[in-house]
């Protein structure tokens, strides 16, 4: 990953952990908590891709597997947001932008409904079976519900800094100005010529050495 990406998803990542923790996660709300960490990766991962969503859902899982209050085996969550994020960057489209919001919707919900059966399923493969007595069903409807609810105020915000740090004008003048540098210099050093006045420079020869050839032939047929 670039060194513009790691450092907003960092940044990005590390913001949505803790006011999961410090705020989502107190509300008592019935159900699931609504999972703010999870539509982050969902928004970085529709701007990077399915790699660059994959990596950025196991580095955020791996600091929620850490973070306290954690009560499960570490790299639990992190397994869970690697695939959802790898499977999120799969709906990018190539240009980086999307041409409405059902899509995002829709990856949000079925993200939410996702995460909670393999969290679930890799839980039960752990020994934990804590789902079974909170009630699955009632687990799903409410980490949809409240995801979805959350999802507006959070995906497009996200989504746009990331397509800013991506396209940044002031990295692509430099890169530009260094690549033409680079070549001038090369061109320079290699032939001999100015860049300005290449062509003018080879046109110059050329006509001379026309001139220089008609003054033999006729120097010829004189003779």
């Amino acid at each position: 990953m670039r060194v513009n990406r790691i450092l907003l998803s960092t940044a990005l990542v590390a913001v949505a952990l803790v006011v999961q923790v410090s705020v989502l996660a107190r509300l008592h709300l019935p159900g699931a908590v609504p999972d703010l960490l999870l539509l982050t990766v969902l928004a970085l991962a529709m701007v990077y891709g399915h790699v660059g969503g994959a990596l950025v859902g196991f580095g955020a899982g791996l600091l929620a597997d850490l973070a306290p209050p954690a009560d499960h085996a570490a790299g639990r969550y992190a397994l869970v947001l690697c695939v959802i994020g790898y499977v999120a960057g799969l709906v990018k489209p190539e240009n980086g932008r999307l041409k409405s919001a059902t899509g995002p919707m829709l990856v949000v919900v079925g993200a939410a409904v996702g995460s909670t059966l393999l969290y679930a399923g890799v839980g039960a493969l752990v020994g934990d079976t804590a789902a079974r007595h909170v009630g699955l069903p009632g687990l799903l409807f409410s980490a949809a519900l409240y995801d979805l609810l959350l999802a507006p105020f959070v995906v497009p915000a996200v989504m746009a800094l990331a397509r800013r740090a991506e396209n940044d004008p002031l990295a692509e003048t430099t890169s530009a100005a260094k690549a033409t540098d680079i070549s001038s210099g090369w061109l320079a050093s290699g032939t001999g010529l100015r860049i300005g006045g290449q062509r003018g420079g080879l046109r110059m020869k050329a006509s001379r050495a026309r001139t220089a050839r008609a003054g033999r032939i006729k120097g010829v047929k004189r003779l």
